[in-house]
């Protein structure tokens, strides 16, 4: 079977009663399982899972972001995370007999529905018009409060969509991605200038690593910080890397490591690194896993 996911990151994460009805949405569309979602008051964000054929995700998507689009105000968000828009960013990930081509395709079929709905929509990644497009960074640069601005560029006009400022909506931006592993680690500080520069010796941008993007973010409801990151690449840059990083630079500041999470599901091979680093087994396979070897081992 042919299979797509699609992790939509949405500008709400305080008001449980509009994520629901967002998720909903998801939930109703045949042919689609919706794997986990998942909310931070302090990112004020909420990340969904969902995965299935091309056609029924790319259904649940455009009926996630019409839900989202009209529930969610713009004018009224603040929270840690950058963001760009309400539907701030929605990848299409291929999982099974899906090339990227493919994928493409359907990222752009989402791209024009939701500029039809009247919302500047940029592509990123694999599915980018061009170059600069490429990185989700450099499209989110000025975040919501600066693409007033940035719509008036000519190097900046969408995609797709109206070159104007939709104050309630924002942007939305979508494309293609390798599945990348949202990662944070929460530091027993409150101190946020710590999480920056840590953030900073483990990104990318900043000469670290090569597949990590990361941010140093204030947890006030948890009297800490934390290191937050997208691991683009988990074969490339392993998870077990980036911690051991970090916890030696907190070590610096004589700061220990609270505690970490997992936004989302996590491909199996990407705790295969994790098994083998912490537990020192080295010639270690997914394969052992009894429940992997029922659904006929990992290269299916």
């Amino acid at each position: 079977m042919d299979i797509l996911m699609c992790v939509p990151n949405i500008s709400e994460g305080k008001d449980l009663k509009v994520v629901e009805a967002v998720v909903h949405e998801v939930r109703q569309t045949p042919g689609v399982k919706l794997l986990d979602y998942s909310s931070d008051k302090d990112h004020n964000r909420s990340v969904l899972t969902f995965l299935g054929a091309p056609e029924p995700v790319l259904a649940a998507a455009k009926t996630m972001a019409v839900s989202a689009l009209e529930l969610i105000d713009m004018t009224q968000h603040k929270g840690s995370h950058p963001r760009l828009g309400a539907v701030d960013v929605v990848p299409f990930i291929p999982i099974r007999h899906i090339e990227t081509q493919e994928a493409v395709e359907v990222a752009r079929l989402f791209g024009r529905f939701v500029g039809e709905l009247g919302v500047p929509v940029y592509y990123y990644e694999d599915a980018a018009t061009r170059p600069e497009r490429c990185s989700l960074v450099e499209i989110r640069r000025g975040e919501y409060e600066g693409l007033a601005a940035k719509l008036e560029d000519p190097a900046w006009l969408p995609d797709e969509g109206p070159a104007a400022f939709s104050p309630k909506s924002g942007a939305v931006i979508t494309g293609v991605r390798f599945p990348l592993i949202a990662f944070n680690v929460n530091l027993r500080t409150a101190d946020l200038f710590i999480a920056q520069r840590i953030a900073r010796a483990v990104r990318h941008i900043n000469g670290g690593y090569r597949y990590v993007r990361a941010m140093g973010l204030s947890l006030e409801d948890q009297g800490m910080v934390q290191v937050s990151m997208n691991l683009t690449n988990y074969v490339k840059t392993p998870i077990p890397r980036v911690l051991e990083t970090i916890r030696s630079e907190a070590a610096r500041y004589g700061v220990d490591v609270a505690g970490t999470e997992l936004i989302g599901p996590v491909p199996l091979r990407a705790l295969e690194e994790v098994v083998e680093h912490y537990l020192q087994v080295h010639d270690f396979s997914m394969d052992q896993i009894i429940e992997t070897a029922l659904i006929g081992g990992t290269n299916q």
